[in-house]
């Protein structure tokens, strides 16, 4: 069985972070290799020469041009690379912020993402609270937040938490100030066959 572990949330709540630090741990727990891939490293260069060229902005990730044009095909070539690393028996951990494919549950749809049964799917919603978030985004000073930063009202209200119906399946973890503890109780759960049911992570804030 191969693991395909999708990392989603907002900007600046430690997807990256989370799944660099899970790597090993996860090796060790299923005996098999893993690759990473985030969508910043995969396509970040080539969507600052797109957007560089279209509106002089290299740094453009969240204006409307982006979001309606690059946006989607971005993502369809980070879980096609996924699903060919699959087929060689890696297992694929995706850094992404995936919100709307979260929202509309396409994470768990293995004809949407070509995947068959054989394939463990997982996918973890990383979150924090959003002056965490904005702080972490502020720190890091990264070119390709100027947008966010700039029009903050107007990303805050893109940002949600799943909730409800929508949390069926997800694995929920708060990257706020988690110990050594959760990041097992996390491994486990990504693990576990009988899904993040039977997973004892920390309950979310209220």
């Amino acid at each position: 069985m191969t693991h395909l572990v999708f990392f989603c949330g907002h900007a600046g709540t430690g997807k990256t972070t989370l799944a660099k630090r899970l790597m090993r741990p996860l090796m060790q727990a299923t005996g098999t290799g893993f690759c990473l891939l985030d969508k910043d490293t995969l396509y970040g260069g080539y969507g600052a020469a797109a957007m560089g060229m279209l509106t002089g902005d290299p740094n453009d990730r969240d204006s409307p041009l982006f979001l309606q044009h690059l946006r989607d095909p971005e993502y369809r070539c980070l879980i096609d690379t996924a699903r060919e690393n699959l087929g060689l028996g890696v297992g694929a951990l995706v850094v992404a912020p995936l919100s709307r494919e979260v929202r509309e549950r396409r994470l768990f749809d293995r004809a949407w993402l070509g995947v068959s049964d054989e394939v463990q799917i997982r996918v973890v919603w990383v979150h924090t609270s959003e002056e965490a978030a904005r702080q972490r985004i502020t720190a890091r000073n990264h070119p390709s937040d100027a947008y966010k930063l700039a029009h903050w009202e107007e990303y805050r209200q893109r940002r949600f938490v799943p909730d409800n119906a929508a949390c069926e399946g997800l694995l929920m973890f708060d990257t706020t100030a988690p110990n050594a503890a959760d990041y097992d109780a996390l491994v486990a759960a990504i693990v576990n066959e009988r899904g993040p049911s039977a997973a004892n992570l920390p309950p979310m804030p209220v």
